[in-house]
């Protein structure tokens, strides 16, 4: 770590630390994410090993570039990556009016869905996208997605995965639900839910409970049944007794949105459905 002079923290986990700092011999600003090992009988949580190997394999300017890893004598680890200003939800709120404008909102979700789109490509689901996951510049002219913590290399046919990802409010139902089978389509949900979010400016979906999130999911974009999605009753989080919504006109709830965006809106809403003929 000597080549490193460390600055101010930026960000405090559970197991980690991340710190603004610069590397002396580049001159470059980089952030060092320094992992807390007293929990850990291996000196590091498993999902950071998981972590550190897929963004080795990963090469693309809408990814965060992971630069180094280093573990000292102390077994103490730090991961070192390139540095962005801030993540989408503190652009939001610090920078109001830049943030609204709908050709940056384009960019930022353009930038978005390709960093998506090569993850899936190479076989991997994020399973945690979110704002404050999305690091950006003050211009909002580099996007980059981050955190791939929760992230998992996927396979054909695809196999049982843990229902315990994602933040709710950018969950798909097919996770809220509990069904043990799901595909890269809850990605593109959550990019969805973003999406939302940066037109509104709050949450399209905002339940405090699973069931009342699921409420306000269907109530929105419709009650899904054994027509529309075989074998959803059958899921173990299926509620009793939820009511038969109809679909909304997304239009009626983003009036100034171009058809484009209402229509991206909608396949980003609906792709949960597609996890069953996957």
């Amino acid at each position: 770590m000597e080549k490193y002079k460390l600055g101010k923290v930026i960000g405090l986990g559970a197991y980690s630390t991340v710190q603004k700092d610069l590397n002396l011999k580049t001159n470059q600003i980089v952030a060092i994410k320094r992992l807390y090992t007293f929990d850990c009988k291996n000196g590091v949580p498993y999902t950071t090993i998981r972590e550190i190997s897929m963004l080795k394999e990963m090469d693309h300017i809408n990814i965060v570039k992971l630069l180094d890893v280093i573990r000292n004598t102390k077994n103490e680890w730090y991961i070192i990556f390139d540095y962005l200003d801030l993540d989408l939800e503190k652009y939001m709120v610090t920078y109001l009016e830049d943030s609204m404008d709908k050709h940056r909102i384009k960019c930022i979700m353009h930038r978005i869905l390709s960093g998506v789109m090569y993850c899936h490509k190479h076989r991997i689901m994020h399973q945690d996208l979110k704002p404050d996951n999305m690091l950006i510049d003050l211009n909002a002219s580099v996007v980059k997605i981050a955190d791939f913590g929760m992230a998992r290399a996927f396979h054909i046919p695809l196999r049982a995965y843990s229902p315990e990802v994602l933040t709710i409010w950018y969950r798909a139902p097919e996770i809220l639900l509990g069904s043990p089978v799901y595909s890269t389509a809850i990605d593109v949900w959550s990019a969805g839910c973003i999406f939302a979010k940066m037109l509104m400016r709050q949450n399209l979906f905002a339940g405090a409970s699973k069931n009342e999130h699921l409420r306000k999911n269907f109530s929105i974009m419709g009650t899904p049944n054994e027509r529309t999605w075989p074998g959803v009753t059958s899921l173990p989080y299926y509620p009793a007794g939820l009511p038969e919504y109809n679909p909304e006109n997304l239009e009626e709830f983003f009036v100034d949105l171009e058809p484009a965006g209402v229509d991206l809106l909608s396949v980003s809403c609906c792709c949960f459905q597609m996890c069953v003929f996957f």
